[in-house]
């Protein structure tokens, strides 16, 4: 299922790319129904930032999910790469299980817009299950959408305290 997203942060480019890389912030971030497991891989080079996280959904989880799991936990490995040249990158997200269950891909641009930044994203999130997939895909892109927001908004808050 495609998706589209738009987030406006109240600072720098470079402020936001640094921030959407920053394990120590991701760490602190509380998602609700979410458990951050670890860093898994952090590192910047000056051109390219990557991020790479392992999440586990400890949230109730509706019937459908639960026959998609069979029994078993949900994690899985968000990783982010920004290009600073080009204030652009993507983000990728794939289930720690067969890595073809649940699977996504979003690329993304980060725009001046005056005294802002402009967090643009698109991608397509893919559940690989015959017969339930296609069902299951708009629930799971709401909650990642909904996911997004809270982070923007963590982010914004963070980056109007400057800490």
């Amino acid at each position: 299922m495609h998706f589209q997203d738009e987030h406006r942060f109240p600072a720098s480019v470079g402020a936001v790319a640094d921030l959407l890389v920053d394990p120590t912030f991701h760490r602190r971030l509380e998602l609700p129904d979410l458990r951050l497991l670890e860093v898994v891989d952090h590192g910047d080079d000056g051109t390219d930032a990557l991020l790479s996280l392992r999440y586990e959904y400890i949230g109730q989880l509706d019937p459908l999910a639960r026959r998609v799991l069979g029994g078993g936990r949900l994690t899985w490995i968000q990783t982010l790469v920004i290009g600073r040249s080009a204030c652009a990158g993507r983000l990728t997200l794939a289930d720690e299980g067969t890595r073809q269950r649940l699977n996504g891909r979003a690329e993304f641009t980060l725009l001046a817009d005056q005294d802002e930044t402009v967090w643009e994203l698109r991608g397509e999130v893919r559940v690989g299950v015959a017969l339930i997939g296609g069902r299951a895909e708009p629930r799971i892109v709401a909650g990642f959408l909904r996911r997004l927001d809270i982070e923007a908004q963590a982010m914004t808050d963070h980056l109007r305290a400057g800490t």
